[in-house]
């Protein structure tokens, strides 16, 4: 299984949390997304995950990208 750690920018709240896990949730390949507000992280697990895809998950809904987080 793939794990992807990406900087997220623009998170601020649970309702932030919740938007990003509910459309990263519908790319094709993703198992389990984990959100970390504090550290502005997204944790992305699952099997042949298209990172384009992951990104414009989290562009839809609302927020940017900084980049892949380092381990």
């Amino acid at each position: 299984m793939d794990e992807f750690r990406y900087t997220v920018t623009g998170m601020s709240c649970g309702h932030c949390v919740a938007s990003i896990t509910e459309e990263v949730t519908q790319v094709p390949g993703v198992r389990d997304v984990s959100v970390d507000l504090p550290r502005n992280e997204v944790t992305v697990r699952g099997t042949t995950v298209d990172d384009e895809r992951v990104r414009a998950a989290i562009a839809e809904a609302g927020y940017g990208v900084a980049g892949l987080a380092t381990p």
